[in-house]
């Protein structure tokens, strides 16, 4: 099973960047924790560094961290500017840019996009204990700026569709890594085993359906057409059909976009949602 490590930025004493009575903690704690329940509702195993107002140095989050063990670490924070209303956008930090930790940053920036974020783009820190110390995989994911009005308006309005933005980068680079599985069960891509389900619930994930079938083998032929081509496609078992689909996407777009791919690449297809 995949486990991620989830890390409220700041906290207790610290409370990070301050606006108009508006405190930093408080929205890295929310925004953790609703992050971690969507995943935690996918089937992913999750650790948090606080899930309460209390402070940690980053040496010892980045302890808590390690202890635990897990294939990601991701710290959540709200970017500041010397000047209100000054910049805007999400940006993702990492120690460098490389291997999976650079993957997941992308991923998760493209998916905020899509909410409606400014994307500033992926950028190295190597000052940062949190990316340095850890031993796994870590990204410190800016989600917006505190003390830029428009960013607030869309972190409070559209909080649940960040959330689901951030799970969904999470998810689909665990999906590239072979980690993680949209369907039931925690059965894993390329599996010969037909899951009997939709999958987990907690949040609308969007998948391109190309194929359904009755006679397994005619479904395991196309899967494995489809994953010599590069495609995370899995096969699910559901309504008395195997059915082959591939990602598992929060936002819509970006399952419309495979689907164009799919297309282009000569499969029928349809986006389903569960």
């Amino acid at each position: 099973m995949a486990k991620v490590i989830l890390d409220a930025g700041h906290g207790g004493v610290e409370p990070g960047a301050v606006y108009e009575g508006r405190q930093e903690k408080d929205d890295n704690l929310r925004l953790t924790l609703a992050v971690g329940e969507i995943l935690e509702n996918q089937g992913i195993e999750v650790a948090y560094t606080r899930t309460e107002d209390v402070y940690d140095t980053p040496l010892q989050k980045a302890q808590i961290a390690n202890e635990e063990g897990g294939d990601f670490f991701i710290s959540f924070h709200r970017n500041s500017s010397p000047e209100a209303d000054q910049y805007s956008g999400v940006e993702t930090l990492v120690y460098d840019l490389s291997g999976d930790k650079a993957a997941l940053a992308e991923a998760i920036d493209a998916e905020l996009a899509e909410v409606g974020f400014r994307d500033l783009g992926v950028k190295e820190r190597t000052d940062l204990i949190v990316l340095k110390r850890t031993q796994m995989p870590a990204v410190l994911v800016e989600v917006g700026f505190l003390n830029t009005e428009a960013d607030n308006q869309l972190f409070d309005t559209r909080f649940e569709a960040v959330a689901e933005a951030i799970a969904g980068g999470i998810l689909s680079t665990l999906e590239e890594m072979g980690l993680y599985s949209p369907g039931a069960d925690g059965y894993l891509p390329g599996s010969s085993e037909a899951a009997s389900g939709a999958g987990g619930t907690g949040t609308t994930l969007y998948r391109v359906q190309t194929g359904a079938f009755s006679n397994r083998a005619y479904a395991e032929d196309l899967l494995f057409r489809l994953q010599q081509q590069n495609y995370p496609a899995f096969l699910l078992y559901s309504d008395g059909l195997y059915k082959v689909q591939v990602g598992a996407f929060a936002q819509l777009d970006n399952a419309i976009r495979m689907e164009a791919a799919l297309r282009r690449a000569g499969y029928s297809t349809f986006i389903t949602a569960g």
